[in-house]
């Protein structure tokens, strides 16, 4: 039988904390949420490899390193809300959950997110709730947020996600250029967000986070 329990050690100690990831609590919540319930049956073996894992439906789980490193830049705090745009089937959200006050999972997948939602509750992640509908949409009924989190790929954030941060929150998006990503943390200040490189990543572009083409006659 797969001892997942030392996989997941193993996983913070040869590609969390060589990332420079050292906060506690970030170590502690990936070192307490099992990652195989939240990947597909076929991909449980392969749950803590060091590369992003597909969840089907031209979607990933983003690779350990990416999200501890993005958790890291955000430094989310106990007290604060979280919207997680494209959860998947829920690690990236129950990781959150355990430092952050209430992480809202926005998933587009009616199956993913009804499943996201079981292995949420399974996982006793109580601060936790998944929020069907559009991804470029976001869940504004929830918020304002004073930190978002996008789980895959972007050529450009849509506006209305942009105003579901609240004033002095944070956001982070892995920004692709063809196979090319950076990933970037932007922080809003009088209704406007500035963004900074972090560090290199890479991940599918998700719908709705296309930019738009303009054609010239």
């Amino acid at each position: 039988m797969t001892d997942f329990a030392e996989r997941r050690r193993m996983m913070v100690d040869t590609q969390v904390r060589p990332s420079d990831v050292t906060k506690y609590p970030i170590i502690e919540a990936m070192l307490a949420v099992p990652r195989e319930s939240f990947v597909p049956d076929a991909q449980r073996e392969a749950a803590y490899a060091d590369q992003n894992i597909d969840l089907g439906d031209s979607r990933v789980l983003l690779e350990p390193r990416t999200l501890a490193k993005v958790l890291d830049a955000l430094d989310i705090q106990n007290d604060e809300l979280v919207l997680d745009v494209a959860c998947g089937l829920g690690y990236s959200t129950a990781v959150a959950a355990r430092v952050a006050q209430m992480v809202i999972g926005v998933e587009q997948n009616e199956d993913m997110g009804r499943d996201a939602q079981d292995q949420l509750a399974e996982a006793g992640a109580d601060n936790a709730i998944v929020h069907v509908g559009a991804l470029a949409e976001g869940a504004a009924e929830h918020g304002p947020y004073d930190v978002i989190m996008i789980q895959g790929g972007v050529e450009d954030v849509p506006s209305a996600l942009l105003e579901q941060l609240r004033d002095g929150g944070r956001i982070a998006a892995v920004f692709m250029t063809g196979a090319l990503g950076e990933v970037k943390i932007g922080h809003k200040t009088g209704g406007q967000v500035s963004w900074r490189f972090a560090f290199n990543a890479g991940a599918p572009v998700l719908p709705g986070f296309e930019k738009v083409r303009e054609f010239a006659l």
